[in-house]
């Protein structure tokens, strides 16, 4: 027993003991960090979850997460790395939405759960709560899954709304397989779904723009988070974008720092107009303490 005792005690783990007609050995806090017992569906949702902290960026937690995936990748049964690596297989990337600056809080039994329907092609029950917080049950048949710089989401056919549809995955609860997917449903761009549904179609406000620079070049210069472009002859661009409130593109297209022209609407072409008449005399005659922001 003291020879067991004291073999754990050296792998780390922390061995209180109390003596007298009641005491004995119970398992107490180590001096360092002992060797984990993992199933593999354990062992496969800290992989992800250690991914979604590395992919935060190069910051103390990004680093420290790097350094543990690479050590549990290392270690990881045939199985349980075939898994991983059938669940990069069903994952697309995305650029992100302008307003995304915090990650969202993703279960990652949800997202390898959502990443195996659509590798298997099931059906699923799921729980739902959307940018309201109100919350349903949809029946889904999950397609693939999407990663932007700060979001997960998901791409599937809602069998309620007989449509594709993109969801959030931190919105995501109770994910049941109930059955096999139709092998009919064509396939789709998840990627494209996904930057049209977090860039135009989330606001009520838009706005049309010329821009006197090739697609090529414009879409170098506002990606496709924030716009959807077209090209308009050989050295044109209309774009469209999406915001909050007029204010919010007029500033935007500001900041570009190229010449633009406002297709529409008529209140972005005033704001911007009025920001630059506001600029021109603020050159001209010094500051002008009756206008807001200068």
């Amino acid at each position: 027993m003291r020879r067991d005792i004291a073999k754990l005690r050296e792998l780390g783990y922390g061995i209180d003991a109390a003596t007298g007609p009641h005491g004995g050995y119970r398992l107490g806090q180590g001096t360092q960090m002992p060797p984990l017992s993992l199933d593999d569906d354990e062992a496969l949702a800290t992989a992800i979850a250690l991914r979604q902290l590395a992919w935060r960026g190069p910051d103390g937690e990004g680093h420290a997460a790097l350094g543990a995936l690479v050590k549990l990748q290392r270690s990881l049964p045939r199985r349980v790395a075939d898994s991983l690596r059938s669940f990069d297989a069903v994952v697309a990337e995305a650029g992100d939405a302008p307003e995304a600056t915090a990650w969202g809080q993703v279960d990652p039994v949800v997202l390898a759960g959502l990443a195996g329907a659509c590798r298997a092609r099931e059906r699923v029950r799921l729980s739902y709560r959307d940018r309201r917080g109100s919350g349903s049950e949809r029946e889904l048949e999950p397609r693939q899954v999407v990663r932007t710089a700060h979001r997960w989401y998901l791409v599937a056919w809602d069998l309620t709304r007989g449509d594709w549809r993109v969801f959030r995955a931190d919105r995501i609860r109770d994910v049941t397989v109930t059955g096999r997917a139709d092998p009919r449903r064509p396939e789709v761009d998840a990627a494209a779904m996904v930057e049209a549904a977090i860039t135009s179609t989330p606001y009520e406000v838009h706005a049309d723009v010329e821009i006197p620079r090739s697609l090529t070049a414009v879409s170098a210069l506002i990606p496709a988070t924030v716009a959807r472009h077209r090209a308009n002859g050989p050295d044109r661009t209309i774009t469209r974008l999406g915001g909050p409130s007029t204010q919010w593109i007029a500033d935007y297209l500001l900041q570009l720092g190229v010449p633009f022209r406002v297709v529409a609407p008529d209140e972005v072409r005033r704001l911007v107009v009025d920001r630059l008449q506001q600029l021109l005399a603020l050159q001209q005659n010094g500051p002008d303490p009756t206008v807001d922001g200068f």
